[in-house]
């Protein structure tokens, strides 16, 4: 086996989520051998949010960019709070939570960590209780 390499990566587009969010991939098992970690840039379109989700058993840790972005948390998503360009926000494993951009106009975009090197693995989409689905409220 060689020695460890430093491994440089520059993401060309954004792919899709489980979150339904775009993710320039960045650093994960997948794009450089990663073995305990992920990092990707996020983009939240204006007006757009994240599918409620929960990641199973990893944590994730964010630093805001730009904007403004409420994160709804918890069982129902009853908590909330409000992260600006310059915060940095951590959600403990298996926290159900999503990702709102409160702008009409401009894009969010965030840094995103988690310590799972193949993250998107164990993504879980939330139903919370009273909520209808997008296809319900159509």
């Amino acid at each position: 086996m060689g020695a460890p390499r430093v491994v440089p990566y520059r993401p060309d587009r954004a792919v899709d989520t489980r979150q339904r969010l775009p993710y320039f991939l960045g650093i994960s098992g997948q794009t450089v051998g990663a073995q305990g970690l992920a990092m990707h840039l996020v983009v939240i379109p204006p007006g757009a949010r994240a599918e409620p989700h929960l990641h199973r058993g990893y944590e994730t840790a964010i630093y805001v960019i730009e904007g403004r972005v409420e994160t709804r948390w918890g069982e129902g998503l009853v908590h909330s709070v409000v992260s600006e360009a310059g915060d940095f926000l951590f959600i403990p494993a298996d926290v159900p939570h999503e990702a709102i951009n409160l702008s009409a106009t401009e894009p969010a975009r965030a840094i995103v960590a988690r310590n799972d090197p193949a993250e998107q693995d164990r993504v879980e989409p939330y139903a919370p209780p009273n909520r209808r689905s997008d296809s319900e409220a159509r």
